[in-house]
């Protein structure tokens, strides 16, 4: 199932955004807007958004609908250092997949990341609590039937963090907005050859004004829908 969900054209997606605290309204969820924009300028159909907390039940339930249902899917957060950050250990757990820690993940994040000012101390051959908390971010789901190119994705030299890719459709990635943004952009290169326009021009999108209230047009635009609506063309407001 995996390799065939690798290989499959993409045409729709669906994005999980996983985290107690957005369901709190702590953080603004700006990641399915990001993506939102970045599906529709490839031409990909965003199906489903939905927003779950760091429940493991949930997580499963969800991802395995997710990628069942559609080509494309991303989740969004809970890939932390703290006890909370549970998506790997749940997505893992949805697939039957064993936790591992990736020794290439691992070897990026000792040479790129920066040393937090508040551990001076710390280091990399030392145990220590702040070592496990580390480690905890590069124990990723890992399948040993597939080469790790196909589910472990890097998208820039100067990041560490990976897109950890399971069951071929379902791509794992941050809740920090930059680094969303920054790595679900880095998947492009990847993503062309698989949409039905391999060039990626995406849909185009038309927008007309009136001074006429939506009760005044409301008629019109429904017998629109339905005479355009064959050809593949959407009317909204």
């Amino acid at each position: 199932m995996a390799q065939a969900n690798n290989k499959r054209t993409i045409n729709t997606a669906a994005c999980l955004i996983i985290g107690d605290e957005v369901l709190g309204g702590k953080p603004v969820d700006t990641n399915s807007a990001y993506l939102a924009k970045f599906c529709f300028s490839l031409g990909i159909n965003l199906k489903r958004i939905e927003v779950i907390g760091d429940e493991e039940s949930e997580i499963v339930e969800a991802v395995r609908r997710m990628s069942s249902n559609y080509d494309f899917v991303v989740t969004s957060g809970g890939i932390g250092p703290t006890h909370d950050d549970i998506t790997y250990q749940s997505i893992a757990n949805a697939f039957d997949l064993p936790l591992v820690l990736h020794d290439d993940t691992f070897s990026r994040m000792k040479r790129l990341s920066r040393p937090h000012p508040n551990q001076p101390n710390f280091d990399w051959n030392t145990p220590s609590p702040a070592l496990e908390a580390k480690k905890r971010m590069v124990i990723l789901p890992y399948d040993k039937n597939l080469s790790s190119e196909e589910q472990v994705v890097f998208t820039a030299d100067d990041l560490w963090v990976p897109v950890a890719v399971v069951n071929g459709n379902v791509h794992i990635l941050p809740g920090v907005p930059r680094l969303f943004e920054r790595m679900l952009t880095g998947l492009k290169p990847g993503l062309l050859p698989r949409l039905t326009d391999p060039e990626g021009k995406g849909v185009y999108r038309i927008i007309i004004s009136t001074p006429l209230p939506e009760s005044g047009v409301a008629s019109y635009l429904t017998e629109l829908a339905k005479k355009v609506e064959p050809e593949g063309i959407k009317v909204g407001r």
